[in-house]
């Protein structure tokens, strides 16, 4: 299948792949064979990521922690609303669907348009065709439930000003919900443009623009309404995956400075 994907929405088919390629270890961190049915039909030269591996074992724990927080969500929460922003070629729902929940996958055009040849839309399950930042998606959803907004690999790559408009915008909109999210370190953004680390590494051209040093303080100090739970780093989990890392990882300015983090927030009603 021929694929248009350029810029940011180019880096959602690293995650894709990483999680296919995981599917073929033996004992998989997440076994995502959907993921590797995927890549199988897409045009895309995916042998330029085969020696990424900080970047494959980084998605599969991301997925794992995602996959884990989002479950327990519905398990509290049969009847859940979950709203994945920039979904990009995410199975999510296909692994944790419980029959009841109701499912906004939410994306640019061509992302979009590649899901619906492998995903067909129910009364639970959504496509929205859409930018994050065109908020009139919001009116598109019907929340009946309890929410759940994810984020994953994709406000990095925006303007703190965006960001925080964004961020803000939810608070609003969905109160009483609840976010999963992710972020990079401030000294990795900082990193990746002065050497052009995602264009030199990936042959894309995207470029970090966002990160927070901590979930608490730099998620909390954006609006007062916004409450830190928890937060989870890449690096604590499935150590000996990391291979030479994980002795640095040890080391508490490296750890800051190199791993990414899934936070989790609640939006309290006014």
């Amino acid at each position: 299948m021929k694929q248009n994907l350029n810029g940011v929405s180019e880096t959602l088919l690293i995650p894709l792949w990483a999680r296919a390629v995981e599917a073929e270890y033996p004992d998989p961190i997440v076994k995502d064979e959907k993921a590797a049915e995927i890549m199988e039909e897409i045009e895309y030269n995916f042998s330029k990521l085969d020696e990424e591996w900080p970047t494959q074992i980084s998605v599969v724990v991301r997925t794992e922690i995602l996959d884990n927080a989002t479950k327990n969500f519905i398990k509290k929460h049969p009847d859940a609303v979950i709203i994945n922003i920039g979904c990009g070629l995410d199975t999510r729902f296909s692994r944790l669907d419980n029959g009841k929940i109701h499912w906004y996958d939410l994306d640019l055009p061509e992302p979009i348009r590649i899901r619906r040849n492998f995903f067909d839309e129910t009364d639970h399950y959504k496509m929205i065709t859409r930018s994050a930042f065109d908020y009139s998606w919001i009116d598109d959803v019907t929340p009946s439930g309890s929410v759940l907004i994810i984020s994953e690999g994709v406000l990095m790559y925006f303007t703190e000003e965006e960001v925080n408009d964004l961020m803000n915008k939810l608070v609003t909109a969905f109160p009483g919900a609840e976010m999963l999210l992710e972020t990079t370190s401030p000294a990795l953004v900082k990193q990746s443009q002065k050497q052009d680390l995602i264009k030199n590494q990936y042959s894309i051209d995207a470029t970090l623009q966002w990160g927070v040093k901590r979930g608490r303080k730099g998620m909390e100090e954006l609006n007062s309404r916004i409450e830190f739970i928890k937060e989870w780093h890449y690096f604590d989990h499935h150590r000996e995956r990391w291979k030479s890392i994980r002795w640095l990882a040890l080391i508490p300015p490296f750890k800051n400075r190199f791993g990414n983090r899934i936070v989790h927030l609640r939006f309290n009603s006014p």
